[in-house]
């Protein structure tokens, strides 16, 4: 009965992982790819079906990552789900560039719509949903500072300054202005993790939290077993994660074919495949946030929220430039104007909320004012 009872809270809990990998054999094993072979109605179902089961696996994610969190001091914990999720950006990212690579703007568009979803979005609703029920919270004033010193320069580099460069025409960038800002990005994003995990890692953990010392072997015999139990439970989280990620980044090929034909044959905007890319990533650190903010754990909502985005300039941008200077593909980054006047705004509005270190509903009603304006122009360019 014990046995039975085991089983079925472990379908419950991993049944979309099951379905993803049950999908994916399925596809591999039939060849089947969405695109021009597909009518409309079989490539709407296809893709709903493959998308919702992604996104169950996505949580998946969530739920396991959370579960290290419990088992490892903030950032580590933070840090996990904020990499897992940069590996089903990336995964995502890759596949719509092999599927075709019609979508020179898909590295841009898919980096502004994270920042309007990160900084707007999910900051928005955090705010609003743990001023609402704390009335207000305080958060590390420097961690949080931190993440925007990088952000808002990069983001600037990334997003902006391609439209003034003399090198090219447009929007764009030379192959070696690629490599040096891909490199760039991926060089200081790598000085940020040996400054949140080594030096200043206090910047990062909640202001209430206090540091757990080490179990001290009083003579009984009960420290090694405890840490012994301890390492068992992060290797069987660990396990559990890479087992839910894997089938998001396997399905990711067959999703972003369908996103690449989407983009190809319809008349959608262009943009609303990086808020489709950015929207399955982010939607699960997203509820975490929210949830972390409601219980009063602003801090590790503040880590999520500029983790993602930070991590998605410092990791995806270079393995992204890299892969399509393999593949011979040229990039559109520059944003127009009226996506130059969202960044810019979003960052002021930014700077504004963190720098005051306290967070309030009224802050966060700005920050989502400013997502409906992202949305409402993704559709009325």
């Amino acid at each position: 009965m014990y046995k039975r009872l085991r089983l079925g809270k472990l379908f419950r809990d991993h049944v979309f992982v099951i379905l993803g990998w049950l999908i994916w054999i399925a596809l591999q094993l039939s060849g089947h790819k969405f695109g021009d072979g597909d009518s409309l109605g079989t490539l709407a179902a296809g893709s709903a079906l493959t998308f919702c089961i992604m996104l169950g696996c996505v949580f998946s994610v969530v739920r396991s990552a959370d579960e290290l969190a419990e088992l490892l001091d903030e950032p580590y914990g933070t840090l996990v789900l904020t990499l897992s999720a940069t590996a089903i950006e990336v995964s995502l990212m890759l596949m719509v560039m092999a599927g075709g690579g019609q979508n020179p703007a898909m590295l841009r568009d898919t980096i502004f719509a994270t920042l309007m979803v990160v900084l707007n979005g999910m900051v928005g609703v955090s705010l609003v949903s743990g001023g609402w029920i704390n009335v207000e919270q305080s958060f590390n004033l420097r961690g949080a500072l931190s993440f925007l010193h990088l952000i808002a320069p990069l983001s600037l580099l990334l997003l902006v300054l391609p439209n003034y460069t003399s090198s090219t025409d447009g929007p764009t960038l030379d192959p070696v202005q690629e490599a040096f800002l891909g490199l760039l990005c991926l060089l200081m994003y790598g000085v940020f993790l040996l400054i949140q995990t080594g030096r200043h890692r206090s910047y990062f953990a909640n202001l209430s939290a206090v540091l757990d010392e080490e179990p001290e072997d009083n003579g009984n015999g009960n420290a090694a077993p405890a840490l012994h139990r301890r390492r068992g439970a992060i290797l069987h989280g660990a396990m559990n994660l890479l087992a839910a990620l894997l089938p998001v980044v396997l399905l990711a090929e067959h999703l972003g074919s369908v996103i690449d034909f989407a983009i190809e044959r319809s008349h959608t905007p262009a943009a609303l495949g990086g808020l489709v890319v950015a929207a399955l990533v982010l939607l699960p650190e997203g509820v975490g946030a929210q949830r972390a903010a409601a219980l009063n754990l602003m801090q590790r909502a503040v880590n999520i929220c500029l983790g993602s985005a930070l991590a998605t300039i410092g990791l995806t941008v270079p393995t992204i430039v890299v892969a399509a200077s393999l593949q011979g593909h040229a990039l559109t980054l520059g944003l127009d104007g009226a996506q130059e006047t969202l960044l810019y705004a979003t960052l002021l509005v930014s700077v504004m909320t963190f720098v005051s270190g306290s967070a309030n509903v009224l802050q966060g009603l700005v920050h989502l004012m400013l997502f409906v304006a992202y949305l409402f122009f993704v559709f009325v360019p």
